[in-house]
């Protein structure tokens, strides 16, 4: 799964590969993002626009908000068929922006705290989902997302079993094109992203706390055995 990551990128490198409107969406540096938090997307209202959305997708159709459990991932193999993804798998795709993402690595009986990061220390965009709920009482909206998650690489196989699909450009113009239904073309694109540009190192157990955000969460604490 993915369940923690960062953005910390300084607003002109993110805009280099993401360009939005920053004053329709103000930006800050994230170093522990955690589920249930606003994260920045990209690509869901059209080219070029960016919108924060809640981090664990409620479906349209749910009856509520608080007895949903946390859907923040969602599995490449059976995405086009579970039945909380597979409208937006067709209809509602995005980006959402990240610089790296942690999992934790087992060592005995304790858990190592790894960051992963693109060698070219580019921001990136993880597959992702959304959808829209609506309060039927307040007619209050609330736009939440997913990030879908496939087989780990061979950098990722001894770090965690699961992997965020993380997308190349040549594949977000496909990915973020609302009018294409080909669901054989769209899972293609759900593969693991090329272990040989992606970077693993140790970090601090401040990540442990989603109470701790702040750049030493990034710095490396020794290299990778």
């Amino acid at each position: 799964m993915c369940g923690r990551y960062t953005l910390t990128m300084d607003l002109a490198a993110l805009q280099a590969v993401f360009p939005f409107a920053i004053e329709e969406v103000p930006f800050t540096p994230r170093y522990n993002i955690a589920p249930t938090q606003q994260v920045l997307t990209w690509g869901a209202d059209g080219v070029n626009t960016a919108a924060f959305m809640r981090w664990g997708l409620i479906p349209f159709w749910a009856k509520g908000i608080q007895p949903m459990r946390t859907m923040i991932n969602a599995r490449a193999e059976t995405v086009a068929t579970n039945g909380a993804f597979k409208t937006s798998f067709r209809k509602r795709r995005c980006l959402v922006l990240a610089d790296g993402f942690y999992e934790w690595r087992k060592e005995g009986i304790s858990k190592r705290p790894m960051r992963i990061v693109l060698k070219s220390r580019q921001p990136f965009g993880f597959a992702g989902l959304w959808d829209q709920w609506t309060d039927r009482v307040t007619g209050q909206g609330v736009r939440s997302c997913a990030i879908i998650t496939t087989q780990p690489n061979e950098l990722m196989v001894s770090i965690h079993d699961r992997m965020p699909v993380i997308l190349p450009r040549e594949a977000h113009a496909l990915w973020l094109d609302q009018d294409v239904d080909d669901l054989l073309a769209l899972q293609s694109l759900l593969q693991p992203y090329p272990a040989g540009e992606m970077e693993a190192y140790p970090v601090s157990r401040l990540v442990n706390s989603v109470k701790n955000e702040m750049p030493e969460c990034i710095l490396p604490v020794g290299p990778l055995p």
